[in-house]
């Protein structure tokens, strides 16, 4: 294969403990011939020393800055604020291709840098299926939320858990009532692993897809205790929920969990909001009467970061090794290219194409 050099980079977020590359992949890559350089990280659930001895270079936190200029610089959430000039190309998830907030400043670094964000939203199969997603990790994890608050069980600030220790915490106590749950997307990834988690709180949810979503039942959807959103639209569709639903004074819902956070972008879904939520804060009161909380963490799977790393870097591993002449990665940059065409960016000379 094509030399390649993957730099691992630290995340800037502190509440984020996952990883795109864990230790026993990172091995893999070394040993297919990649060169791999890890950056120190306080937060990062696998310590450096795994790393180092899976083979891979260490570097200080945030020296991606000045790698080499063909380094492929990995990660999973949002880059700092500096450099003004991304020269690198960069593989995360950049949310930016659907008019979000900050899209295109982001997108406005690459082109004055002549880098590229080859986005691991885009990284797809022919048919447009995700070839690495977190999405049942996010669709466990904010069903899981739900649970708790609506149980009154919920502690802030979250912190880090192991799948064994949430399960038993989602299991029906002595003086628990009985509640009704709606999950919206219940057939893809997210859908899968909120009924996981409603199975463990004892609880069968209402599950929804396309055909029901096509021809809303609003009072149906209102009429349930907790909801999950796990649908993340690709074109315009009809509000889920809007600003007179939550005044309806039939409204029975009480516990909102919106796993694809898509707030500022005009395909939300459910516009009835205008900021994510925390580990901090983990959920915010919507209306007072009846009570609404909402939950909507966009970066649920590292909650469980051990579990959810493990099974991302799994899908991914195959398409890092395949980089080179991998058809995903060319989509991943034409859809770059496009999203800076849409925005109105030039993009001048880009080392990237």
């Amino acid at each position: 294969m094509t030399e390649l050099h993957l730099w691992l980079r630290h995340e800037v977020r502190s509440t984020e403990r996952r990883t795109p590359i864990v230790p026993p992949d990172a091995r893999r890559l070394v040993d297919s011939g990649v060169t791999l350089t890890v950056e120190e990280s306080p937060q990062r659930i696998f310590p450096i020393e795994e790393y180092e001895a899976a083979g891979a270079r260490v570097a200080p936190a945030g020296s991606w800055v000045s790698a080499p200029d063909d380094a492929v610089v990995v990660g999973l959430k949002e880059l700092p604020d500096a450099p003004d000039r991304l020269t690198h190309r960069h593989v995360f998830f950049g949310h930016a291709y659907k008019r979000q907030p900050g899209a295109a400043g982001l997108l406005g670094r690459f082109a004055a840098g002549g880098g590229a964000l080859l986005d691991l939203e885009y990284l797809v199969d022919e048919d447009g299926r995700r070839l690495a997603a977190f999405g049942f990790w996010a669709g466990y994890l904010g069903a899981a939320l739900a649970v708790l608050r609506h149980r009154g069980r919920l502690k802030a600030p979250l912190v880090p858990t192991a799948k064994e220790e949430l399960d038993e915490r989602l299991r029906p106590a002595a003086g628990d009532e009985e509640f009704t749950a709606l999950v919206i997307g219940a057939l893809g990834r997210s859908g899968r692993g909120a009924r996981v988690a409603f199975a463990a709180a004892g609880t069968e949810p209402t599950c929804w897809d396309l055909a029901e979503t096509r021809d809303l039942d609003r009072p149906a959807l209102l009429a349930h205790d907790v909801m999950v959103n796990a649908v993340l639209a690709t074109t315009p569709v009809p509000p889920f929920l809007r600003d007179e639903d939550l005044d309806d004074p039939a409204r029975r819902l009480r516990t909102l969990c919106d796993v694809t956070c898509d707030v500022g972008s005009p395909l939300n879904v459910l516009p009835v909001y205008d900021r994510t939520t925390d580990w901090t804060e983990p959920a915010r009161r919507l209306r007072e009467d009846p009570p609404l909380d909402l939950i909507a963490i966009d970066n649920l799977p590292s909650l469980l970061p051990k579990e959810s790393s493990t099974d991302f870097s799994a899908a991914l591993l195959p398409q890092l090794l395949d980089f080179a002449t991998g058809a995903p990665w060319a989509r991943c940059l034409d859809r770059f290219h496009q999203a800076c065409r849409e925005l109105g960016i030039a993009e001048g000379e880009f080392r990237h194409v």
